[in-house]
């Protein structure tokens, strides 16, 4: 198995959107393309589970800022 020891870069499409997803040691960051800011998720929240409560609330945080 290859360790992952450098970022790793690749371009997705989900709908019509096009996407940047960075994997590296820390964990992963989903970004539209163009923008910098993105979802991130580290690992250790990830086998933690803890990214299922994280990722619940960051929507729900988002959805009432789009209502504003």
């Amino acid at each position: 198995m290859t360790p992952l020891d450098k970022p790793l870069r690749r371009e997705l499409t989900v709908g019509e959107q096009r996407y940047t997803l960075l994997i590296d040691p820390d964990g992963l960051k989903l970004t539209l393309r163009g923008h910098r800011q993105g979802i991130a998720l580290a690992w250790k929240d990830l086998v933690n589970g803890d990214a299922a409560i994280s990722s619940a609330l960051r929507a729900s945080v988002e959805g009432a800022e789009h209502k504003e």
